[in-house]
């Protein structure tokens, strides 16, 4: 018999891009939730869904797109403000009737995690976010949203409202058909550390953050 390798997507049907393989009842600390695993052919990677209330043939559904960052979410790194978005999410969907975290393998914008710790010891050194991606011979951000997309669709959710600041986020979605119907801004986690990270965002990335 053929065993199964740990982490990877071994139930995902060949003929299907993406699909919902497993999932389960998830109470947290920021209320209860149904946790939901997707299998993809896409990508090759596990992402999930948090999901709460009924978000089936559901429009304006308010979701957001939480995209993984070990340091920050894990290790509550102060140079970002990964961990602060996505505890800010989960506490915004808690107080809503139905709401979805997408939380996506995409490490360190798409680079990963080993180069974006080398983008740090460059950002030691005085280069910013961007600058350090580039001196990689990386695009400044490399996160796609096709996967995110095909999961918003296998969650049968008509349009949604996107938490984000993040334009580039919002016209890939709509490239995807994704109706992205209103923004929800999201705005959180300005520490003394993260301050000209977050400068770069709105300076070159045009993240849409309230000027300081």
């Amino acid at each position: 018999m053929k065993r199964k390798t740990a982490g990877a997507c071994n139930d995902c049907k060949p003929e299907h891009k993406l699909e919902i393989v497993a999932s389960a009842k998830l109470p947290t600390s920021y209320g209860r939730f149904t946790i939901y695993a997707f299998c993809n052919n896409m990508d090759k990677k596990e992402h999930v869904a948090l999901v709460k209330g009924t978000v089936r043939g559901k429009k304006v559904v308010p979701l957001r797109i939480h995209s993984e960052c070990l340091t920050g979410d894990v290790f509550h790194s102060l140079r970002c403000d990964c961990r602060a978005q996505l505890e800010a999410a989960l506490k915004k969907i808690r107080k809503l009737p139905c709401g979805v975290v997408l939380y996506m393998r995409q490490e360190g914008r798409g680079i990963g995690l080993t180069n974006k710790i080398r983008a740090y010891a460059l950002q030691d050194k005085g280069y910013d976010t961007v600058q350090a991606n580039l001196k990689l011979g990386f695009p400044s951000d490399m996160r796609n949203y096709d996967v995110a997309a095909e999961m918003i669709k296998q969650l049968g959710i008509r349009s949604i409202a996107l938490i984000t600041n993040n334009p580039d986020k919002i016209d890939k979605l709509l490239n995807e058909e994704v109706d992205v119907v209103k923004r929800i801004p999201h705005e959180f986690g300005r520490n003394k550390y993260n301050t000209h990270y977050l400068d770069i965002k709105q300076s070159k990335m045009a993240h849409m953050l309230s000027k300081h």
